[in-house]
């Protein structure tokens, strides 16, 4: 994968970081609101200007003397965040004014050794920059660009800043051969722990406190040559449990993720179990016809005799017996156990969903089938089923052509998908079919 060039929004809390992240991203992937603190993790997302392409990050607010434990964690990201960048973009508020925060970032950025552009942001009037913003030239990073994140002005300059101070940047956004992975489950399943295990750092904020993630993030590695993109989600809570807006964003957005993957891992607590709000995500992901995966974390925790594993296994498909084609893994994201064998897993589900099977292969398994067990019948009237050919892929559809779709029940239907399934591998992918009778005839 190539690396593409990489811009930091560094600030204090509150000073309109995320919202300047979205005017320039056309898209509102970071949560906007006035509560400081919102954005707590990096938020990554490619971006094109003058026709380049650069990542750019948006970071929690940066709180240099505070010692709350969260607060802490997210000056590490921001910290972090700034090393991986090639470019600093530190953003001020104007209306604050300059303040003593301000100046503690600006002594951590120095020590960086990176290019930093200073935006003074809420600038919300057309023209020369306000005698206001001059104080912030005390602060010893050269030039000023007056801009406002709400109304999209000055954006243009500063992007120009970016661009000028970036090492030369490759003309493609890079390779395509990347799997998309989104890690969903209910808060506190462990799914950033995992991100952090698969990634060898502190990649994405971890704490006790459920529903500490609330943005959906971006995760780029390289396994075996193959490339991944794994996306952790804010812990989808139950719909009556979401009491402000910056639940509802997440939620709104741990979905997003899902719509945006090609296969997801729903993480399952091994100490809770299966609940209701992890069947509801699993059916989510079902509709949306992604590859899924069931992941049993914390397995470490749980007592165990020589049937434990498969008594367990068999008991979570039970519960989920509308996704029982999903290959189940027992892991602990906290001591790492089996946590390698996702990846392969993962290759496995995604070639399930991807994989094309020739008509004639599946005319002889449709025939095959059919002398097996003999096509229903209604009212003297048999059903014929004349071929299936597949149509489509993520997930695999299939049409099937016979003398009417009323004959045709879902049993049967049933019956045909598993000895599908017995003949190709679509592990972890659902099945689509598409019945045409000769009633449809025309009908396209």
């Amino acid at each position: 994968m190539n690396k593409l060039p990489v811009v930091a929004i560094i600030g204090r809390p509150n000073v309109g970081k995320s919202s300047f992240f979205n005017f320039v991203t056309g898209k509102r992937i970071s949560i906007v609101e006035d509560t400081p603190g919102v954005t707590r993790d990096r938020i990554y997302e490619k971006v094109e200007w003058r026709g380049k392409f650069f990542t750019l990050i948006d970071t929690g607010g940066l709180e240099v003397g505070s010692e709350d434990p969260i607060t802490i964690q997210m000056r590490r990201q921001a910290e972090a965040a700034a090393e991986l960048s090639d470019v600093i973009l530190f953003m001020v508020d104007l209306l604050a004014g300059m303040t003593a925060g301000d100046e503690e970032i600006a002594t951590l950025l120095r020590k960086t050794g990176k290019p930093v552009i200073v935006a003074v942001n809420k600038c919300d009037k057309v023209g020369d920059i306000p005698a206001e913003a001059y104080e912030f030239y005390n602060l010893g990073l050269g030039e000023l660009y007056p801009i406002s994140s709400a109304h999209g002005l000055g954006i243009g300059e500063v992007l120009d800043a970016m661009f000028e101070l970036m090492p030369e940047l490759p003309d493609e956004a890079g390779s395509e051969n990347v799997i998309s992975v989104a890690v969903v489950g209910k808060p506190n399943a462990g799914k950033s722990s995992l991100i952090n295990k698969i990634m060898g750092s502190d990649r994405v904020i971890v704490s006790d406190v459920p529903g500490t993630t609330r943005d959906a993030i971006d995760t780029y590695t390289e396994i075996d040559g193959q490339e991944f993109c794994f996306i952790d989600t804010a812990g989808l809570r139950k719909r009556g449990r979401i009491s402000d807006n910056i639940e509802k964003y997440s939620t709104v957005r741990s979905l997003g993720a899902v719509d945006r993957s090609q296969v997801v891992i729903l993480m399952i607590d091994a100490v809770d179990g299966v609940t209701e709000q992890d069947t509801k995500i699993a059916g989510y992901a079902l509709e949306q016809g992604k590859g899924i995966i069931i992941a049993i974390n914390k397995w470490d925790l749980i007592e165990k005799d020589t049937d434990t594993m498969e008594k367990y296994r068999l008991d979570v498909l039970n519960k989920l017996n509308f996704i029982m084609f999903s290959p189940v893994m027992f892991l602990s994201a906290l001591t790492g156990s089996r946590v390698n064998k996702l990846f392969s897993t993962i290759i496995d589900v995604y070639n399930a969903s991807t994989r094309r099977i020739s008509t004639g292969l599946l005319n002889d398994c449709l025939t095959e089938a059919m002398i097996t067990v003999q096509p229903p019948s209604d009212k003297g009237k048999r059903l014929k089923i004349f071929y299936i050919t597949q149509i489509a892929t993520c997930p695999p559809t299939f049409v099937i052509k016979c003398n009417s779709r009323d004959l045709f029940h879902f049993s049967y239907l049933r019956y045909i998908e598993n000895q599908m399934r017995k003949n190709f591998d679509f592990t972890g992918t659902p099945i689509r079919f598409k019945i045409r009778g000769k009633e449809d005839e025309g009908a396209d």
